[in-house]
């Protein structure tokens, strides 16, 4: 399918973390960088690390805003009313995303449990969406070229980087759910928007 053509509330909108049984190394990591390459390693959804495959995160409440943060550097100049502006180098950002909190998915052992805190460089994917994708588990949310299943079988924006899942903090509610901020640290640029195309 083809990228968003319509404005919309992105509603379906989804973040998953590639976790193989058998950690890639950062090198292995870095010679990704095409479409094809990076959803591929998104093709199938697991629950535990005995298949390769990726874990999302569900119940997300407010995502933040996606890409590298602009670097803006004011710049005077000599006999001039007004400084000139330049882009200087970005620094590489941090994310923070606020999920409604479910402790089990969480729990010491489980495949997200496991991986927070760990020093293992992981691919992320952002998944930009206006309408749920077709199709049930293991491949609804699959980065795969189907018009039957995954993101290809919807408008989509897909956007990919190299990062670490550095924390998470419970904010106990007395009045709403339980949310739990999730801390990641990016240690790449983005790749895309990439999207499938099943014409």
């Amino acid at each position: 399918m083809s990228h968003i053509a319509s404005i919309g509330a992105s509603l379906f909108s989804d973040f998953a973390i590639h976790v193989p049984v058998t950690d890639l190394d950062q090198a292995a990591i870095l010679a990704l960088d095409t479409g094809p390459e990076f959803q591929a390693k998104f093709a199938t959804e697991v629950t535990t690390k005995t298949a390769n495959g990726f874990v999302r995160i569900k119940g997300v409440r407010e995502f933040p805003a996606m890409g590298t943060p602009p670097n803006i550097v004011n710049v005077p100049g000599y006999g001039s009313k007004t400084s000139q502006q330049i882009q200087g180098q970005s620094d590489a950002p941090s994310m923070e995303i606020t999920v409604n909190y479910v402790p089990d998915d969480y729990k010491s052992g489980s495949l997200l449990g496991g991986i927070i805190g760990e020093q293992t460089p992981r691919l992320f994917r952002f998944a930009l969406l206006n309408e749920e994708p077709k199709g049930t588990f293991p491949t609804q949310y699959a980065s795969i070229n189907s018009a039957v299943a995954g993101l290809g079988s919807v408008q989509n924006s897909q956007y990919y980087w190299i990062g670490k899942f550095e924390a998470l903090q419970v904010n106990p509610q007395l009045t709403d759910a339980t949310t739990a901020t999730l801390s990641f640290t990016i240690q790449s640029k983005f790749w895309g928007a990439y999207t499938n195309d099943n014409a």
